[in-house]
Order: C-alpha cells, then structure tokens, then sequence
C-alpha cells in the first residue's frame, strides 16, 4: 500500500493513509549546464532561446548521441542538441512544451532540459538499467522506482525533492500521467492501482512550504498478479495477465472486462493510449485485441512471423503496431484491416508516441524517423537534416535477419524447486520457472488447503492465508500457457505454527564483475529454534520471485540468473528447523547485476583499397551487460588498439598479409567475449597476359589484372618510349612502325606496388604499290614504262632526296613495297602520272633493304593515308 504525509480518501474500500519519511534514492542535484555539457547544433546564439512548438517532439538517436527536435507540421528537423558520452546508450524521454527530461540507461543520470533557454537545468544521478523512470507532466515531474516501490516528486526545474516520497511495496509497475495530470503506478503486490495528484509546486518569488502528492487506490486484481499499465485520457488501463482481464479506472468507476478466453499469451499495452478503444497485443501470437470503453472486443492478427512486437498505439482512429524484427510498422483501421505498411532501414527498437496531434516513429539506431498527422498521412524525417556535423551521417544498420522459426509450442512443464514454509497460521509457497515450452507462461497456479490461487507468471511466490496452526498442508504448483496447463509438482508439507522466527532485521545486496550477485544479512533471530535455511527473493519492476536459499547468511546468485542491466532489490525469509517462517526481511538495496559485455556482433574486416598495409574493420554494439560499454579493443595481427567508435582503422601491415581480425567490447567488467574474422591487406597487382592482336601501325594487349585488393591502374609500354595508360582489360598502342616486332610490358600499379607481364607482337606489314601512269600525249605516253637518265616517276634512293648518287634503283609501276615508315624529304610532284599527288613525304620501304620512295609516287594499301605510318 501506498504512505504519504497528505493521503486523500479512495473511493474504493481499499483506501489508505499512513505516514512514513524518508527520501527516494538520489544524489546532489548539480544544477549546472556543464554538468551534462549538451551542445546546440545548426542554430546560431539568436535562435537558441525558442520554446518548444506545440506540434514538435524531441526524438533520440543513440548512434550520433544527440537529440533532433521534430517539427510534426513540417516534418523535418529544426534543432539538434548532441548529448557527449551517451553515444549508442538506451535513453528515455519525456517531455512538455516547456521542459525536457531525460534518463540515460546506462549510467541512470537524469538530466532537466529547460525549452525556452536550451538549456541544462538540472542533473542528478540514479542507478543505471531498467527499474528507474522519469514523468513529466506540465510542471510536475516524479521519479518512480519500481524496484523499491518508491515514488518521488521532483521540481523539473530543479531536480529538488517535493514533499515526502510516496511509498510502495516493492515490486511496482507503470508510472505514466493521464491527460488529467495524474500519475498512476500499479502494485501486484497488492493488486491495486494508485492515482497520484502532483503536489503544487511553490513560486519562484517565494520559498514556501508544499504539501506532499495525494494518492487515490483502487482494487484491480488478487495480490500477486501479474499487472501491465496504460494510462487514459482521464483514468488508467490495467491489463491483468494472470486473470486475463482489462480493468479501466475512468472518472473513479471501475470498469472489467474479462478476455482469459480471447488472450492466447501475455499481453502487453502502450505507456499512454489516446482516445476509449484499449489496444491489447500479444507478441508470441501476433494479435491485437482492441477493447472499447463498452467492453466490446475487436480482434486482429499482425502479418510477419517472430515475436518482436511492440504495443499497439492508437491514433486517430487507427492503431499502429511496430515489428522490430522486420523494421515495419503496419496501420490497421477500426476492423482491423491493414491500411498502411511503414518500412525504414530500421535496426532495433521501435518507438512510437502520439505528441500534439502527431504520431511520431523514432528509431534510435537509424538517421530516420517517420510523423503521421491525424489524416494518417506520413512523411519521412530525416534526423540528421542540415549537415550539422558534417560528413556522412552514420551507416544505416544493416537489415534486420529474418525471424526464428517459430519452435514447436506444447503446454510447459512441472515447476522447478517447489517449496513450502509455515507460518503463523499461513504458508509461503515457492517455485523456480517451468519450462515454457514455445508459449509464454502466462499464469502459476497454486492449490492446497481448499484453496487455487492464480499467481503472475513473473510472481513465482505466494502467502496462502486463513490457515490453521498445527495442520499439516501440503500444496501443488502448475504453470499454464497458450496450450493449456502443464503437469504440477507438489511442495514439501508444512504445518503453520505461532513460533516463528524473526526476519533478518536488514538485507545488503552487491553486484559482482563476474555476473554474480551476493546477498548478506545478519543471522536471524530463531525465537528458541534453530534457523536451518533462508529463502532469498529478487523483485524487480513488476515482478518478484525466488533466487535461492542458503543455510548461513550469504547467498550468491549465479551469473545469468537475473537478467543484467535490470535493477534487482532483495528480501530474504528465515525458516527454522520445525519448517516455520518469518516475515519478508525489509528489502535491500537496489543493484543491477552485470559481467563483461558480450561479443560485438556483426563484424566485418576489409582491405583498405587506397592504403598499404591496412585493413578497415566495422562491427555493431555489443550487448552491455548491465554496464555501458565504455570501448573496443581491436586486435589486427599483432597490432592491437582501442577505440571507442565501432569501427577502426588499422595500419602498419605488411603488403598482402592475411591477418586474424579479433574485437573485444570493455565495460567496468572488463573485456567480454571476442568476435573473430579474418582480413587482407592490399597485395601489389599481379598481371595475366591473355592476348594481342595488331594492325600494321598498332598494337592491342589484352590483360587480366589481380588487383590484390586494391585500386589498379595500368599502362603499356615498349622500350624507349612513353607508356600509355589504359583501362586494366586492354590496351593499345599506336604510332608503330609497320611489320615490326615489339615487346610490350604491361603494367598495374595499386597502394602496395606494381606487377608487370612482357608480351611480344608484330605488326601487320603495311603495303605501297609503286603508281605511274603514263600521260596522253608525246613522251608522256611512254614516261612510265622504264627507267630512264634523268628524273623519272618510282624511283628510289638509299636518302629522301633525289640524288643521282644515291639512287638504289627504279620500281616497275604495279610493284607492292612494304613500307616502314615516313620522314620529310624533297618536294616531289607527280603531276599527270599520279593524279597530281604532291608531298615532301618519303616513304622507308623495303627494296635492296630499307631505301626511300617519294610518297607521291607511292599510293598506300588501304586508303593512302600517310598518316598511319610512323615518323622514321
């Protein structure tokens, strides 16, 4: 039950009001914005000081650790704030138009977030993990911890206690606002639900006294089931999972509606539902059940496969339903029919929150987000709009893998370690976890005595009450899921008896390095018996059971036993050698069970193109473990660094070196288990000749090229001359010499060096024919039939000039000569014998060995282009 200073009157019979002091677990508020040492992005001074817009909502993206603030009209990002040391943690936020708070997981600061300055406010630390969380309503502010039960206001602009701290027993659920500005937290421990009215908050003028928050309970369900909480416009939701039933407490009346028959596994609710239809979905099934505010039921089955369902939100008439698995969130109307199929690059979990009549999609791990108006139309988000930092954003999380196949799903098992200790004139029954067997447990069912009690599936212990001392019990323990019941394990009898021992008077908790957690307490008062055993329970947020026992005063959880970076708190219960039993010892402080992290996932190694002896290697987060993951050790070969990005880049290898890539995540356990994958620096190109081919004045080399790796360029050479450069298949070489043998070396060059391959090839020879075609008249008609003293067409010279001296002889019209090459000589015209062909060129050819024929009596084969032979 609830204590407070100022308890109102419930309006059910369970009403309450008792005193008890004491403070809510937090540390000096540090009211400094360095504390926190959040910086603005893209805006300049001028623009600093803005309230938030009524259609905006701050979104978190844990891979570039900073906050974008969503404007839903516009849907695109007007501020960006980054938060330093919180890259890739787990955040929550909650939010006014006014003022920010924020949670981080992994080390459990809370940070005040004033929206007209941007400004830090506030901090003050908590335990890190999952029992801690904050809400924020207008100026009200509560910090609610589940694990102890206690529930604590807060001035949001300070961080400073308000009044007394409103007190639980431990083990509490819920701790969201209804749009009336009421803080409801369930207690299963109880079975009730509380209504808590912020107290007012004193004025800045003035430091006067404040009462203390009022709280109203209401009856939901039997003690010790298993509730889950949403609250209302005006009210709350409460699904009980282990009667199957939605309790709604609207405007004080108390409405149920019994779904045992229509729920096939536990269920689960959104933290806020706007509007009177409830949606209830069950994840193992893949089902929602929308429950109007008459109690009418309306079923309907989300596509895909796996288990990775968020709860569905309703909106506008519509309820939206995210897969993480998938990356997808599907809108289905009123009946239950798909609408809509929102798809992202989309890895991890799935936020959805209806803010000032939008509904806004946030992916912490990806650079977008999705806002839907009211007429459901969506619009992408682009969370790293504005090039604020600069270069690229962050890659977008590779595809989710494709869901498990559904395993076979049978009814579960007995319950493991059922045991029985008397009391006075009652029994505490406890168990360990049957085995699930495909369905999730929904419910224990524990009977003796006349008695069946149902008892939450996270509730793994009970008090059976109303019985008689010195009567022997014996009780039963069955688990039930989607199949049915499972087969039952009966406990040890017990006979209740008035001696029964104290409780130890105090419970200390610590968590090892090692994963383990050890319980002490002072030994307990046997009141004239001997203490044989103590039976240790763990609670956390919404659910309590049975560790261990332990016949002195310690007891060492074993790693994996609880779940890490989920706070714990601890009770303990002595049982003496007549089998009788105390009350619950007071319970112990919170701790959050943690080890090394686990191994990074996803690991990646490659060759650094553009780099000798480099690799680049990339992995996602390791799973923490209960503590933040604080950095990498990347070991490349013998090289060994840390980082603490998830990705490194590692040098000083050797040219193509295959190497063993290893990545250890550290955190304050020390360094987890390691991913291995292997790598290859850039290797120097090795080249494979594979053909060429020539024409009379060029020549093609065809090539493979083994890059090694790397970015190859290449190049073809012959000796003396310039090389050419080409694509990495084939090149070709012009400005040779006809009928001539080359060797050609081709060359690929990357990073690491060069590799070379020669091969030889002649070109085509290339063909003159000797022209001189005698004229019309007089001498002219016999001018070409025979050489003659003086000048004459065809003739040929050891020089490119027509010296007598050096003429080697004379060419028959019609000769073919094989021509080499061409080099500037004497003007030659051959007027009427040659069609007029006129040119200082002279063309090598072959004639008693390399001699000289004035082009304009030679007509080249193949269109006599002088311009294909080369230069002699």
């Amino acid at each position: 039950m609830a204590s407070i200073d100022e308890a109102v009157p419930t309006r059910t019979p369970r009403s309450r009001s008792r005193v008890r002091g004491g403070l809510v677990t937090v540390g000096t508020v540090l009211a400094l914005l360095a504390a926190m040492g959040l910086t603005v992005l893209g805006l300049g001074s001028a623009d600093n000081a803005v309230a938030n817009y009524d259609a905006s909502s701050w979104l978190w993206s844990a891979a570039r650790s900073e906050l974008a603030r969503v404007n839903g009209v516009t849907a695109r990002v007007d501020t960006r704030m980054e938060v330093p040391a919180a890259r890739r943690h787990p955040m929550q936020v909650t939010q006014t138009d006014r003022l920010l708070m924020l949670r981080d997981l992994n080390t459990g600061q809370i940070s005040a977030l004033d929206l007209a300055t941007l400004q830090i406010t506030a901090t003050t630390p908590t335990a890190p993990g999952l029992g801690v969380s904050v809400a924020l309503h207008e100026d009200a502010a509560f910090v609610v911890d589940a694990v102890q039960g206690v529930v604590r206001q807060l001035d949001p602009r300070s961080l400073a206690p308000v009044g007394e701290p409103v007190r639980y027993p431990p083990g509490i659920t819920g701790g969201a606002f209804d749009g009336e500005g009421r803080l409801w937290v369930a207690v299963p421990a109880e079975g009730t639900v509380s209504a808590i009215t912020p107290a007012v908050l004193p004025s800045e003028a003035t430091d006067s006294p404040v009462g203390s928050p009022r709280v109203q309970t209401y009856d939901v369900a039997e003690a010790s089931h298993e509730l889950v909480v949403s609250t209302l416009d005006d009210g709350v939701a409460v699904l009980d999972r282990t009667a199957g039933t939605l309790v709604t407490v609207v405007e004080g009346t108390t409405r149920r509606t019994a779904l045992a028959s229509t729920l096939t596994g536990p269920g689960i609710l959104p933290v806020r539902t706007s509007g009177p239809v409830v949606p209830v979905t069950v994840p193992g099934q893949r089902q929602v059940h929308a429950i109007g505010d008459g109690g009418e039921v309306r079923s309907f089955t989300v596509p895909g496969d796996g288990d990775r369902l968020g709860p569905a939100v309703a909106w506008a008439g519509r309820f939206y339903c995210a897969d993480e698995a998938a990356g997808t969130v599907y809108a289905f109307d009123a009946t239950g029919q798909v609408t809509d199929t929102i798809r992202g690059r989309w890895g991890g979990p799935l936020e959805l929150e209806v803010r000032e009549n939008y509904l806004f999609i946030n992916a912490p791990d990806a650079a977008t987000a999705r806002v839907v108006d009211d007429s459901h139309q969506v619009r992408e988000v682009d969370k790293y709009a504005n090039d604020v930092l600069g270069g690229d954003p962050p890659p977008e999380p590779p595809p989710p893998p494709p869901p498990p196949k559904k395993p076979q799903v049978s009814k579960p098992g007995a319950p493991r370690n059922v045991s029985a200790a008397a009391g006075d004139a009652q029994a505490r029954v406890s168990w360990r976890p049957a085995a699930a067997n495909g369905a999730e447990i929904i419910r224990y069912v524990v009977e003796g005595a006349g008695q069946r009690l149902e008892v939450g599936a996270n509730q793994r212990s009970v008090e059976v009450t109303e019985l008689t001392n010195g009567e022997t019990y014996r009780f039963s323990v069955h688990a039930v899921n989607a199949k049915g019941a499972g087969p039952a394990r009966n406990s040890n009898p017990v006979t209740p008896t008035a001696e029964v021992p104290d409780a130890p008077t105090e419970v200390t908790a610590a968590a090892r390095a090692d994963g383990t957690v050890v319980v002490t307490w002072p030994e307990a008062n046997g009141q004239g018996n001997t203490i044989a055993r103590y039976a240790v329970s763990a609670t956390s947020a919404g659910t309590n059971a049975p560790v261990g026992e332990a016949t002195g005063t310690e007891l060492v959880v074993k790693a994996g036993e609880l779940e890490y970076g989920t706070q714990y708190a601890f009770t303990v219960v002595s049982v003496n050698d007549k089998g009788a039993a105390s009350e619950a010892s007071p319970v112990s402080n919170t701790v959050v069970p943690f080890t090394v992290p686990g191994e990074p996932l996803e690991l990646r190694a490659g060759t650094v193109a553009d780099q000798p002896g480099t690799v680049a290697v990339q992995w996602a987060p390791a799973v923490a473990n209960g503590r933040a993951v604080t950095g990498y050790v990347v070991e490349v070969g013998d090289k060994r660094s840390e980082v603490t990005d998830t990705r490194a880049t590692v040098g000083g290898l050797g040219d193509g070196q295959n190497v063993t890539v290893r990545v250890r995540a550290v955190n304050e356990a020390g360094e987890g288990a390691q991913a291995t994958t292997t790598a290859r620096t850039v290797a120097a190109p090795r080249v494979t000749v594979t053909g060429s081919s020539a024409t009379a004045t060029a020549a093609t080399v065809t090539f493979t090229v083994d890059a090694g790796g790397g970015q190859a360029s290449c190049t073809l050479s012959r000796s003396g001359q310039p090389a050419k450069s080409g694509p990495c298949s084939s090149i070709t070489m012009s400005g040779l010499a006809p009928g001539t043998s080359y060797t050609f070396t081709v060359t690929a060059t990357n990073a690491a060096g060069s590799g070379t391959a020669t091969r030889a090839q002649q070109t085509d020879a290339l063909f003159g024919v000797a022209t001189c075609e005698n004229g019309p008249d007089g001498d002219q008609r016999t001018y070409c039939d025979r050489d003659r003293d003086g000048r004459n067409g065809n003739e040929i010279f050891s020089v490119p000039r027509q010296d007598n001296d050096r003429q080697e002889g004379w060419a028959k019209p019609g000769t073919r000569l094989k021509a080499y090459c061409k080099v500037r000589g004497t003007d030659i015209d051959s007027w009427i014998y040659n069609d007029n062909k006129q040119s200082t060129w002279w063309v090598q050819v072959e004639y008693s060995g390399r001699n000289y024929i004035p082009w304009a009596w030679l007509n080249l084969e193949g269109g006599d282009d002088i311009n294909v032979l080369p230069t002699c």
